[in-house]
């Protein structure tokens, strides 16, 4: 049999170890901020943002950020349907309503004219998910927001490498948030990032991540408002300095394994893989397959062909609306359609050519008996 492959694991050296021990040892007392004000920093710095936030999660990230900006009960949220629940979750605790878009069939992401479509007079935000890494349309959905008056939040939880016309993803909407789950590309174990350019949302929600304690306050012990508890640790944010120092590194491991999958799909009309669209960099988180619905091939097909072959395979998102939190959009033709017929490729930074290989021929064949 041959070695497992598995769908995603990190990259961790010496350097992450070091810094992790450091922290361990030294990052008590006036130092347990130490290593967590250096990643903030470190982010911001490759982001070009501002501002940032470490956290303990992307979705805790979502949620405060949603919390400043006001969403509550009565309003409405329009994000994708083709997502994680951890998108959508934030803002069910907050009282609100999200409502689920149809995404575009060649971008795997919200599609713009559906958004307008959606807006109604509870409309709060738009959340732009960044699914696998590939892009949202910005341009459009920037648009809307300034006809509209409406904020656009990025989820780029998976879309660090990613950049869209110059510009890195999560620094466009105004606010974004990123994961650093031990499957992303960068990771701290569990851990996120609050990022904005906007100051005084910057400092909401820096209060709010503190139990509601503001900065400028004195008094110990003293809240200023009712927050929440979504700090990221020092041992965390050590690993993620040393994640940061290798970041061109990794995102580029990643750009090269997508390129090998898009490489086969080329010339095989049957198939999409992730899009790369003109003047954007698609981060390659995840790169995926999807087969033509005339292909007759499936994700249940696909699943047990890479598990005869000793090959981690990942399903497609499925849409939220077809899950039990949530009422049933099936008019989403796109989101419950691609699910079907795709399948997440593995995808890591010790990769070797001939484990990409391997993936590929579990597709070769794939398509050869349903010929």
């Amino acid at each position: 049999m041959n070695s497992r492959i598995h769908y995603t694991k990190p990259s961790i050296t010496e350097l992450e170890i070091s810094y992790a021990n450091d922290a361990a040892t030294n990052g008590w007392g006036e130092k347990c901020y130490e290593y967590i004000h250096r990643f903030e920093g470190a982010f911001k710095t490759h982001l070009g943002s501002a501002f940032a936030i470490s956290t303990s999660s992307c979705t805790g990230a979502l949620h405060m950020g949603m919390a400043a900006l006001g969403i509550s009960p009565g309003d409405e949220v329009i994000m994708a349907d083709t997502n994680w629940v951890a998108t959508a979750s934030p803002i069910v605790h907050l009282g609100a309503t999200p409502v689920f878009v149809d995404i575009l069939e060649d971008t795997w992401c919200l599609d713009p004219e559906l958004v307008e479509r959606a807006i109604t007079p509870r409309t709060k935000a738009i959340v732009a998910t960044h699914i696998y890494g590939n892009l949202c349309d910005m341009e459009s959905l920037l648009a809307i927001s300034e006809q509209h008056g409406i904020p656009i939040i990025e989820d780029a939880a998976e879309a660090i490498g990613s950049e869209y016309r110059g510009r890195r993803a999560g620094t466009m909407g105004r606010f974004g948030t990123f994961s650093f789950h031990g499957s992303k590309t960068i990771t701290t174990g569990e851990g996120g990032m609050f990022v904005t350019d906007d100051p005084e949302l910057y400092e909401e929600v820096l209060t709010l991540s503190n139990h509601g304690r503001a900065k400028s306050q004195t008094k110990q012990f003293w809240p200023d408002k009712v927050g929440f508890k979504y700090k990221m640790s020092n041992i965390q944010a050590a690993i993620g300095c040393a994640q940061m120092e290798r970041v061109d590194e990794l995102i580029g491991k990643k750009l090269e394994i997508l390129a090998a999958y898009q490489a086969f799909a080329r010339d095989i009309p049957e198939i999409t893989c992730n899009p790369i669209q003109s003047n954007t960099v698609n981060g390659a988180w995840m790169p995926s397959y999807v087969f033509d619905r005339d292909t007759g091939i499936t994700r249940e097909i696909l699943a047990d062909a890479f598990k005869a072959r000793n090959i981690d395979a990942r399903v497609f998102f499925s849409p939220l609306s077809s899950t039990p939190p949530f009422d049933a959009v099936p008019g989403n033709v796109t989101a419950w359609s691609i699910p079907e017929r795709s399948i997440n490729l593995p995808s890591y930074h010790d990769m070797t050519d001939s484990d990409i290989d391997r993936v590929i021929q579990v597709v070769i064949d794939a398509m050869a008996t349903r010929r």
